[in-house]
């Protein structure tokens, strides 16, 4: 659906006419259901229409849904376009215009979930509630369906709530919670061990075995440089205003970053202290920085552990970062399937406030202003895409922007704004305290410091590892008690699959980079199948904005699809590095460009797992007529050779 965009003109009082929203406002019956609470939300987000996101999973929480009548609301109480508040809606998989029931139950459909039973789980759970998969029961009270990964690797199967996680799910657990259903009980009552989700760090190192205090990398940060500070900044002066002469303080931190040659940890390992400092010297009003806590890839969850239990050093993190650019505002973007995280994380907020960590002169600083806000997804892979995660932030459709300009000098509000991931802010903070001499120290050359590693599948134990890059792969499947391994997924659907001849790679940006997910597969899996549901999950993921990328990982879906029913030829598998060719040249966005990847390095180096599925013809249709007349041949009791299109042998 085509928005309005950032500059539709709007009427006073009400948002741009047209004939949907006018029937909509004129079911005055209907709309005064909705009208209190709604009111109330957006006015909660001060009437500003860069909150619409938030709004309208605020309104989908309250109500259960986006009614008709409470949408057109929000559209008129924001003075924007009834056609962008729906659009808005359409593109996220969390909103949904029509009620899904009282309870929506969401089975994560990653491979690991898979390999773990969830489909026979979720059959199960269908037969006992007597509801189809993906539809809504006949009396309102629940639907069951797929979702994306849940970022629950390690403790798969799991599904969503309502929202709220559940883990290491067991026909006993499906068998409770489907009485729990029926007998209509609030989430609130149900036993907490369902809820209980586990951290399972395995190895911890630098980072996920530090002993410092909440605001201990703010305190560091402020120390260097601090001589300088007081000779050039002793009117108490803003620290931003007084740049030219009382940025000693903000540039030495700086320094500090460049010095540790610290990579983002989200996949694309640009220098972390390169985009800091293009940030800190570009012009703007303002200056941002935002968390990308949008963990999607499937197979990586070290994000979740991260926020769960290492949220003052990602907000140290985010303030030191603020500290060096100069900021005074910054953005934790929660991925929608860790809403459950969201209290949990705004009471650390809350905390850090009263502890003067956030807020204005932080730590006695005076001039040193920054708060964080929390804006949480609503169910959107590609809004990890940080020009695209900006986007969603200013509440629009998470489509990724053209680049250049970069977020670096038009991001937020097309303000200079940096983007990290969670792990590498994390990092930042340790860097504050002990320098970046110390943090280049571990590691290789080119990849300094250490990387997590989300380990998942054919595993004794799965959890976090944290090494120092260099790490070989087999160092880390003899660590997690992985046997009979035959392939290792680096980085998701995104990266690269490798089998037992490359084992002796190593993770670092050099060889093997990766987001984190490292993903294991043992001698009894089907790789074809693995690579079908990265097909699905990529053109279910696929955000529709650029015909290269909507109808070609439709296309490739399709040909794996067709191979799996076992009407697949040499011709699909062409057709599919033909395909890559295309998306490669003409996608968007990195999505479309790595939506290949998976097939491709499964063809390469486990060709006779798809070989093994073909025809031996050239082409085949991918429809099966005669097999389409089977059910018409069971009703009429013939199956002789002149019931079918061909003779039967």
């Amino acid at each position: 659906m085509v928005t309005d965009g950032r500059h539709g003109a709007v009427w006073p009082g009400r948002a741009e006419g047209t004939g949907e929203q006018s029937r909509m406002e004129n079911s005055c019956d209907i709309q005064a259901d909705y009208e209190p609470g709604v009111r109330r939300i957006v006015s909660r987000w001060g009437h500003d229409p860069t909150g619409l996101v938030q709004i309208l999973r605020e309104v989908h929480e309250a109500f259960g849904c986006l009614p008709g009548p409470a949408l057109a609301l929000v559209a008129r109480l924001l003075r924007i376009p009834y056609s962008r508040a729906k659009g808005v809606a359409s593109f996220y998989a969390f909103l949904n215009e029509e009620p899904l029931g009282s309870y929506r139950v969401l089975f994560s459909d990653n491979i690991t979930d898979r390999m773990a039973g969830s489909e026979r789980l979720m059959e199960s759970m269908c037969h006992r509630l007597w509801v189809e998969p993906g539809k809504v029961s006949e009396d309102g009270l629940v639907s069951v369906a797929r979702t994306s990964c849940t970022g629950l690797c390690d403790q798969g199967p799991a599904l969503l709530v309502n929202g709220r996680a559940i883990a290491a799910l067991t026909d006993e657990r499906i068998g409770e919670i489907c009485r729990l259903i029926l007998a209509r009980t609030e989430l609130g009552d149900w036993p907490a061990e369902f809820f209980a989700v586990q951290d399972h760090v395995r190895r911890a190192d630098l980072l996920l075995g530090h002993a410092l205090k909440p605001g201990d990398a703010i305190r560091a940060a402020l120390q260097r440089g601090a001589r300088g500070w007081s000779e050039h900044a002793a009117n108490e002066r803003s620290w931003r205003e007084a740049y030219v002469g009382a940025a000693q303080g903000p540039i030495a931190m700086l320094e500090e970053v460049k010095r540790s040659n610290l990579r983002g940890r989200g996949g694309a390992g640009f220098t972390t202290g390169i985009k800091w400092e293009a940030c800190r010297h570009a012009t703007g009003l303002a200056h941002y920085v935002v968390c990308n806590a949008d963990e999607g890839e499937p197979g990586t969850f070290k994000d979740r552990v991260l926020l769960a239990s290492y949220a003052d050093l990602v907000f140290d993190g985010m303030t030191v970062a603020a500290y060096a650019i100069g900021a005074s505002q910054g953005f934790l973007y929660l991925r929608g399937e860790y809403r459950y995280l969201l209290e949990s994380l705004e009471a650390t907020l809350e905390r850090r406030r009263a502890a003067n960590l956030l807020g204005n002169g932080i730590a006695g600083q005076a001039g040193f202003d920054f708060d964080i806000r929390i804006h949480v997804g609503a169910g959107s892979y590609v809004c990890g895409e940080e020009s695209a995660l900006i986007e969603s932030l200013e509440g629009k459709r998470g489509v990724p922007r053209n680049r250049p300009p970069y977020p670096v000098t038009n991001g937020y509000k097309q303000q200079p704004t940096i983007v990290n991931n969670v792990e590498t802010l994390c990092a930042a903070a340790l860097i504050a305290v002990h320098g970046g001499d110390w943090y280049r120290s571990l590691g290789t050359l080119k990849s300094s410091g250490t990387k997590i590693l989300s380990v998942a599948g054919d595993v004794a134990r799965p959890g976090l590892y944290e090494y120092p890059f260099g790490v070989t792969v087999r160092q880390v499947l003899e660590d997690c008690g992985a046997t009979g391994t035959q392939a290792v997924q680096i980085s998701g659907p995104s990266g690269v699959c490798i089998d037992a001849t490359e084992f002796d790679r190593r993770i670092a940006f050099e060889d093997l980079p990766t987001a984190g997910a490292f993903t294991v597969f043992n001698a009894s899996r089907d790789m074809f199948e693995v690579a079908r549901n990265y097909a699905q999950f990529f053109a279910h993921e696929s955000c529709g904005f650029c015909t290269p990328c909507r109808v070609g990982t439709s296309m490739l879906l399709a040909a794996m699809d067709k191979i799996h029913a076992g009407n697949g030829t040499q011709h699909e598998l062409r057709e599919m590095n033909r395909l890559n060719r295309v998306l490669l040249m003409s996608a968007h966005c990195g999505l479309g460009h790595t939506a290949c990847n998976p097939i491709l390095d499964t063809l390469k180096r486990f060709r006779p797992a798809y070989e093994r599925k073909l025809r031996s013809l050239d082409f085949a249709p991918a429809f099966d007529l005669d097999g389409a007349l089977d059910r018409a041949r069971q009703m009429t009791g013939r199956d002789d050779a002149a019931a079918h299109l061909e003779a039967q042998p």
